[in-house]
């Protein structure tokens, strides 16, 4: 397996992946929602893509069968993330027929390998029962921490 990274002509694959991974982890998406995603996440990857997010893949012949994206977020420093360098892994995916062949473990350790030699000084992810296994043996440690986690949402 040959791990590689996405460029600008794999932008319409990329739409096709990450609405395969957003359709598996959601259930159905609601049309509004699918037409919001559908329009805009091509101008996403056009604007972010080979600058502050890379995507990770693997391909079988001309068709990408599993990717990870890390997004690059640089914060003030603190001893949490020292040099503010922060990484954020999304959308893990791997087709279902291509499944426990190895495809994300490869996938992240690429990914981890770069975050190292672009000095990231921390990652983080949301890991579903399914991941948990690979991104433990990968190195990553449950987030303890005394905030909670929260979000707001705009409606």
């Amino acid at each position: 397996m040959y791990v590689e990274k996405a460029g600008t002509e794999d932008i319409e694959a990329l739409v096709k992946m990450r609405l395969s991974y957003l359709t598996e982890d959601n259930g159905s998406l609601n049309a509004q929602d699918l037409a919001v995603i559908k329009r805009d996440l091509p101008g996403y990857f056009q604007s972010h893509l080979g600058k502050d997010l890379s995507v990770y893949l693997i391909r079988d012949g001309e068709n990408i069968v599993s990717c990870a994206f890390l997004l690059t977020v640089e914060k003030p420093m603190s001893p949490a993330f020292i040099n503010g360098k922060t990484g954020i892994v999304l959308n893990v995916y791997t087709c279902p027929h291509y499944r426990h062949r190895g495809c994300a473990k490869s996938i992240m350790e690429a990914l981890l390998c770069d975050a190292r030699k672009t000095d990231i000084s921390v990652i983080e992810l949301k890991s579903t029962e399914a991941g948990y296994p690979l991104y433990r043996s990968a190195g990553f440690m449950d987030d303890d921490s005394r905030y909670h986690r929260m979000k707001w949402k705009n409606q």
